[in-house]
């Protein structure tokens, strides 16, 4: 039989409590969410995750709004399954990172003293490093995707002093990887070319040019996915309008697919 559920809140404190009762309420009483683990969850955690930040790229607030229920939900879900366990609960989380978060900001909770963001990121790191972690990058998880990993690597790197001193300096780099990505093919006969020596350069290309969104103030993951979308819309654009004549794209020609493409911008 369902426990009875509190009605909606007006306060954060009741609102998270109604949210532990239905979730807790469900754990009990709903077949699906009776079978879940931890691991069963993981993929749709990620999921999840993509949706919010799919929804804050496009400044949807409702959805963002949605989507950070959904995440919620999900955090919450996990620590119930703790619980049952009995390895922690919910209120073992929340007290965690306040206590982590306060150890974290010794210029607010203490003594220490910062003149700027760069100070508390070199201060988080250090501290890091005392409580046990063995590499300041040991932070990055593994499975990030490729182009947000390399931008945190070097977030991370700068926190301790390790970056150049200036955006020419950044410019230069990417300027001089993309010469040693051209010389790859600046061979007279292409069966000579080197695929893992092009790849290397090229991995080297894209890490520079990450590095040089950084210092000028450019997410890379953002812009990316900006320019993903807007492909998206004009491609389709391009689809719909051939649709629309009769014509099929692999019928047509470059320049035909052009005009439309060429609307589409304009648009």
């Amino acid at each position: 039989m369902a426990l009875p559920i509190p009605a909606a809140a007006q306060n954060p404190a009741a609102a998270f409590e109604r949210l532990l009762a239905v979730l807790k309420d469900l754990r009990t009483n709903c077949p699906w969410d009776k079978k879940q683990t931890m691991q069963t969850l993981r993929h749709l955690t990620i999921e999840e995750t993509y949706e919010l930040a799919d929804a804050i790229l496009e400044n949807d607030l409702p959805e963002v709004k949605k989507e950070l229920g959904d995440v919620m939900m999900h955090l919450v879900f996990y620590a119930e399954i703790a619980s049952e366990t009995g390895d922690f609960t919910i209120v073992d989380v929340l007290n965690g990172i306040c206590e982590k978060l306060i150890h974290r900001h010794p210029h607010i909770y203490s003594d220490v003293l910062v003149e700027n963001e760069q100070d508390v990121k070199r201060n988080w790191e250090q501290l890091k490093l005392k409580e046990g972690n063995k590499s300041v990058l040991g932070g990055v998880p593994a499975s990030l995707p490729a182009l947000v990993k390399a931008a945190r690597i070097q977030e991370k790197a700068r926190g301790v002093g390790f970056d150049w001193e200036d955006k020419s300096q950044v410019w230069e780099k990417v300027e001089e990887e993309l010469q040693e990505f051209k010389d790859e093919f600046n061979v007279l006969n292409e069966a000579s070319i080197n695929p893992e020596k092009a790849e290397d350069e090229f991995g080297d290309l894209l890490f520079s040019l990450i590095n040089y969104a950084r210092f000028i103030n450019i997410n890379p993951e953002n812009a990316l996915e900006k320019t993903n979308k807007k492909f998206i819309k004009r491609f389709q654009y391009l689809e719909q309008k051939a649709k629309e004549n009769g014509k099929q794209l692999q019928d047509m020609t470059l320049a035909e697919m052009d005009v439309y493409w060429n609307e589409a911008k304009k648009l």
